[in-house]
Order: structure tokens, then C-alpha cells, then sequence
């Protein structure tokens, strides 16, 4: 008879009469992935309860665990095909899911089925973005640069622009009759964002390496922006979101130049007889 729960390694293969050990480094990015799945569940009881507040709190802090598990993953050599798709399904609840509600429950109900419409949009967008991404991976064609862009904003990035009107309500931005249907129309924008092939600069290779003079420096910007986010989170989400989509015109025309230099690159070893460069330009 087969043990109830088989033990597996971490490339998800099981092994079958004999209980192996998983070492720790495999499990700790899979539970800071759950422990941001909870924060997102979380954030639909703190809306039911009217505590918007504590529920945008819970999407922010999920945002940022998310931010982390991957990288957590990489730096501890434990990633592997289970932690990815738990990822994944984390991701569309807490920055598909989640949000739409959100939104729903703070004002998309005021506009009726055209609200709950906007939200099934957003969470459908989420699902295809998050899909599209994963196949993205496996992708031979991309060009080097392209791992530096994201095409279309990605979830996290999404479910923070996306709660905008809640964040400016909360400002003291007054919530009147043609709040709920703006919100609505915001609400489509963002998820047609996600599923767009606008490319949006993912800043990855951002912080790999920092000069020595720049370490203190580093130091104090971290500690002034926790402090803003802290004292003003209203205010300073509602900042960053802002910024965050008007540099989106930004990375489109950066993502053309370097698809133009790539191009023509290649085009100067097919003419000169060699093989295609790989490097970056």
C-alpha cells in the first residue's frame, strides 16, 4: 500500500518506498510563498469587514513576500518546478482575485453588473498574464535584453495600480456619484495593460552590484521611502502608482532602441558571413 503523503525531491519526483529528506533551503521560498497567499485571503476578510485599510496593508505586504520568494529561491539554490507553480497560483489569487474584490466591494458594486463585470475582467487579465508569462519562459527567439522588460505590466504591479481610486478615497479625495463608474473604466485600463505586449521594464539586473559609494546612500533612500510608506502609505501608493504608469512610455521607447541596435546587429553578422550575436548590444 502507497504512504498517504509519498515523499519528493525538489524537481518533484517521487520517490516511492523510501522517505528521503528535502533540505530546508527548498522549503523556506515555498513557505514565505504561502505566508503571502495567506496575507492575500486575508485582505477579502478585511474588505467584508469595511477595514479597507488592513486590507490594502495585506495586498502591499503580500506584494512585497512576493517580491522576495523568488529572489529567496535563487540566492538559496532551492527553486524548483512545485515552488514555481505554487508561485504562479499564488499570484493570480492574491493580485487577480483579491483586488477585483477589493475594488467590488469598495465601490465597482455601485455601478451594478458592470461593475462585477470590470472585476471578472481584471481577474480574467491576471489569469492570462500570469499564463502568458509562465510560456514566455521557455521562449528560444527572445532576444537578450528582452529578460530586462516584462510584456505587459506584470501582476504585482497590477494589483497595486489597479487599487488607485481606494488609495486617493483614503487620501480625502471625496467619493462621488462618478467615482464607481472612472473607477470601473481605471479598473478595465489596468487589466488590458497587463495582457498588452507593452513592454514595462522589470529591473531585475537593477541592484545586483552596487559601487561602495553608493552602499550608505542605498542605505538611506530604503530607510526614507519605509518611513514615507509608513507615516503616509495612502499618499505614497498613490504617488508610486501614478509614477509607475507614466514611466510605462518610458520603457517602450527604451524596449524599441534596443530591439532596433539588436536588430541591426544581427543584421551585420548575417551580412558579414558569421553567426548571430548573442550579446546584448
Amino acid at each position: 500500500m502507497a504512504p498517504l503523503f509519498p515523499p519528493f525531491d525538489p524537481e518533484g519526483k517521487p520517490r516511492f518506498g523510501t522517505f528521503g529528506r528535502i533540505p530546508l533551503r527548498v522549503l523556506i521560498p515555498n513557505l514565505v510563498t504561502l505566508l503571502a497567499l495567506c496575507s492575500g485571503l486575508t485582505a477579502v476578510r478585511m474588505a467584508v469587514e469595511d477595514r479597507f485599510e488592513l486590507a490594502l496593508a495585506a495586498i502591499v505586504f503580500a506584494a512585497i513576500l512576493d517580491g522576495v520568494d523568488g529572489r529567496l529561491a535563487r540566492a538559496l539554490k532551492g527553486t524548483s518546478r512545485f515552488g514555481a507553480e505554487l508561485d504562479s497560483l499564488a499570484d493570480f489569487v492574491n493580485f487577480g482575485c483579491v483586488p477585483a474584490l477589493i475594488l467590488y466591494m469598495w465601490g465597482l458594486d455601485e455601478v451594478g453588473s458592470m461593475g462585477w463585470i470590470a472585476a471578472l475582467l481584471f481577474a480574467i487579465c491576471a489569469a492570462l498574464r500570469l499564463a502568458r508569462f509562465n510560456v514566455m519562459l521557455d521562449d528560444p527567439d527572445r532576444p537578450p535584453f528582452a529578460a530586462d522588460f516584462f510584456t505587459g505590466i506584470p501582476a504585482p504591479a497590477g494589483a497595486i495600480t489597479v487599487l488607485l481610486p481606494v488609495y486617493l478615497e483614503l487620501v480625502g479625495v471625496p467619493h462621488g456619484s462618478a467615482t464607481a463608474p472612472l473607477a470601473m473604466i481605471y479598473t478595465i485600463a489596468i487589466g488590458v495593460l497587463m495582457i498588452s505586449k507593452l513592454p514595462a521594464w522589470s529591473g531585475k539586473t537593477l541592484g545586483k552590484k552596487v559601487r561602495r559609494d553608493m552602499v550608505l546612500p542605498l542605505f538611506v533612500l530604503v530607510a526614507l521611502f519605509a518611513g514615507l510608506l509608513a507615516s503616509y502609505p495612502w499618499l505614497v501608493l498613490s504617488v508610486c502608482s501614478v509614477l509607475y504608469l507614466a514611466f510605462l512610455p518610458l520603457s517602450t521607447l527604451r524596449y524599441r532602441a534596443l530591439l532596433a541596435d539588436y536588430e541591426a546587429e544581427q543584421a551585420r553578422e548575417a551580412a558579414s558571413g558569421g553567426a548571430p550575436s548573442d550579446v546584448a548590444p
